[in-house]
């Protein structure tokens, strides 16, 4: 592992750094190259696909703990898996903000990159795609990211 993971690490929590390292094997072993950057929060540790360039999911460090960013391209494929969800996370991505570019795309930036439309407890949403879905990393959350992440990584791979 390099000096950069190892010193992002180095800030993680010591509950989660095992599965924090346990995904980015996960991601980098199913072609994804990681990038870290340091900022003023923390670092930012991103796993874009080498396929189709774009960012499968995201570390970033909040006064909250560290979340994930995942970026579910695929999300229709699989979103009855959302229901399975612990409800604190169901009830984050429920609080999470509209992606304002679904519903008028004057609203917001024409570079921004749409959210998503999806069914979470028979509720249809339309959330913006970095706010979303950003589970905080826990005991209980943490085997449902890594379901999260094998779902979209397989639902990506069945459109190559």
């Amino acid at each position: 592992m390099d000096e950069k993971f190892n010193s992002f690490l180095e800030t993680v929590d010591e509950r989660f750094r095992s599965f924090v390292t346990q995904i980015n094997e996960y991601l980098t072993k199913n072609g994804c190259n990681c990038d870290i950057k340091l900022q003023k929060s923390g670092y930012v540790v991103s796993y874009a696909q080498t396929s189709s360039k774009k960012t499968l999911a995201t570390f970033v460090s909040r006064k909250t703990g560290m979340k994930l960013r995942i970026y579910p391209e695929h999300i229709q494929e699989y979103q009855s898996f959302l229901d399975t969800l612990p409800e604190k996370v169901k009830k984050e991505i429920k609080k999470a903000s509209v992606c304002k570019r679904l519903i008028n795309p004057n609203d917001c930036n024409p570079k921004c990159i749409m959210g998503y439309t999806f069914i979470l407890d028979g509720e249809p949403y339309q959330k913006c795609r970095y706010m979303a879905f950003q589970p905080t990393l826990s005991d209980e959350n943490n085997p449902y990211i890594k379901q999260f992440l094998e779902k979209e990584l397989h639902a990506g791979s069945a459109h190559e």
